[in-house]
């Protein structure tokens, strides 16, 4: 199976983990996009979901699916999005996409997360995927220079504004072997919005595509 079915396959997967009459929290990416599509030809009744991104709206709306503002809701049983990097322990890279401020919020509605993802996003160390981070613009300069301390080069992400109106920092070069800690340090960091470890909201289960199928693995 090429990369776009095995999309496919963890997508159709996820609908396992869709709680019946209750919100659904959905995020965003190619593999979440696979998922709405078979979310929406499944059948199963739900009252509506929270979304993570503009893009992900609007392909709910598309199918029909009502999407809810996150601060209408209290909690969510379930959140369902991808990653572009998960280790062995569930934490995870995130914001290939440039919604991971959005994202991050709404996981921490979640009571668990459902990673879905293709075998190439399994790693054993966080940080070949270059790390994105959300940042207010004038704090570009200044957090690439702490990177760098920390052996990371950081790229503004060319002609990239979020949903929130904040720019993206793609940060090459790091290996991120304490992924708590590290998060916990950035996040405090001035100009920082967002950082794209997944460390504090990690995946509870992850739903992992490959030739043999699905394979899930719990954290």
């Amino acid at each position: 199976m090429n990369q776009d079915q095995l999309k496919q396959l963890v997508g159709r997967a996820a609908l396992d983990y869709v709680p019946a009459g209750q919100i659904l929290g959905v995020g965003t990416g190619s593999t979440v996009d696979c998922f709405i599509d078979a979310l929406a030809a499944s059948g199963i009744a739900i009252p509506g979901a929270v979304s993570s991104s503009e893009r992900s709206t609007q392909r709910l709306i598309k199918h029909g699916i009502p999407v809810l503002n996150a601060t209408e809701v209290e909690r969510l049983a379930v959140y369902i999005d991808g990653a572009d990097e998960i280790d062995g322990q569930g934490f995870m890279v995130k914001g290939g996409g440039a919604a991971l401020t959005r994202e991050k919020i709404v996981a921490d509605l979640a009571d668990q997360f459902v990673c879905i993802a293709d075998e190439s996003k399994l790693v054993q160390t966080l940080g070949k995927f270059p790390l994105p981070v959300e940042i207010v613009p004038m704090a570009a300069a200044q957090l690439a220079r702490r990177f760098a301390k920390l052996g990371g080069e950081a790229r503004l992400r060319a002609g990239v504004v979020t949903d929130n109106g904040g720019h993206i920092l793609d940060v090459t070069g790091l290996s991120i072997t304490d992924p708590l800690a590290f998060e916990a340090e950035v996040s405090q960091w001035p100009g920082v919005v967002t950082v794209g470890v997944f460390a504090r909201h990690k995946a509870s289960v992850c739903l992992l595509g490959g030739a043999d199928g699905v394979k899930t693995l719990k954290f």
